[in-house]
């Protein structure tokens, strides 16, 4: 049998790929469907939440406050890109998207992953800043700092999904388009492509460890310098309280960072794409289902502008 080659560029609306999801076990799509729909609710439910927490209470209305609403707006957005077409699928029982669509998400993915590394590293200079120069904090981290290192983590992750976007939109691919995955990850179509991608390759792990490898490598100096600054101090309660302001922080970075390398690695070494996909489920819902929590239950102020929230509603 012949494979047919066509130009995604010349191709019309109606042309479409298939995402062939986590399973092809029709017993499982059910139980699937259930999980994923109870997640992508925990999900908008805890970021919208801490977002309305913050906007609300006066008290919250401080640069890690105004970097964590946008950090849950970032994990709302990130979890929308992909979540809601992986239900339908599910529930109709169809496979199937369009080539706009895969390309929209092979745009948003992008832009909402870069958004997530760089806030996570803009937050931990705010927690530089706190610990290691804490009278003049709020002079350093003003409301225009605050709002200019928001906007150039946007245009900077704007950057990445566009070359994510042209590279893919220059493949051309074959008719019988299916993709071992819930989403249209750039990796995958560049192996389904029917023209030559090592380019695009050596291009995509290159802006891949320029775009992530800058904010871990400033999220772990970061955290030298305030673990050098809070070794110096000579209470032990001190320490402590300088550390606990640190700890929902580090849990999340490590929590992404994490299941972002476990992915990375298990696509390493495992011949499965299937595989691949489920190990992708933890960087791409668990971690923004589990930020608010993390968030919410190690800080006093949350919790206590969440109970106040919840009383006014009763």
């Amino acid at each position: 049998m012949f494979r047919i080659c066509i130009e995604p560029q010349n191709q019309t609306g109606d042309s479409e790929f298939f995402l062939l999801g986590l399973s092809d076990d029709p017993e499982l799509q059910p139980l699937l469907f259930g999980l994923f729909l109870s997640m992508y609710l925990v999900i908008m439910l805890g970021n919208l939440l801490m977002i309305l927490a913050v906007i609300s209470d006066s008290h919250l209305h401080t640069p890690m406050y105004f970097f964590l609403s946008n950090l849950s707006l970032t994990d709302i957005s990130f979890s929308t890109t992909t979540v809601p077409k992986m239900l339908v699928n599910l529930q109709t029982h169809s496979k199937s998207i369009t080539y706009a669509g895969c390309l929209t998400q092979v745009t948003l993915f992008p832009l909402f992953t870069c958004m997530d590394s760089l806030l996570l590293a803009v937050m931990a200079y705010d927690r530089l800043v706190a610990i290691c120069q804490p009278l003049h904090y709020l002079v350093i981290m003003s409301p225009r700092l605050c709002g200019m290192l928001v906007l150039l983590s946007f245009f900077i992750s704007l950057l990445v999904s566009q070359l994510h976007y042209l590279m893919v939109s220059q493949l051309s691919f074959c008719a019988d388009v299916k993709i071992p995955h819930y989403l249209c990850e750039p990796s995958q179509l560049f192996k389904l492509a029917c023209s030559e991608n090592f380019t695009n390759d050596i291009l995509m792990y290159f802006i891949g460890a320029i775009f992530g490898g800058i904010p871990l490598s400033g999220i772990l100096f970061s955290y030298y310098r305030i673990v050098s600054s809070i070794l110096r101090i000579p209470s032990a309660g001190s320490k402590y309280k300088a550390f606990s302001t640190c700890g929902s922080h580090l849990s999340v970075v490590c929590l992404f960072y994490g299941t972002g390398l476990g992915v990375y690695l298990s696509s390493a070494v495992s011949s499965s794409p299937r595989k691949d996909a489920v190990a992708s489920v933890m960087y791409t819902v668990v971690t923004p289902m589990l930020n608010p929590f993390i968030y919410s239950l190690r800080n006093r102020d949350i919790k206590s502008t969440l109970w106040r929230m919840f009383q006014r509603i009763g």
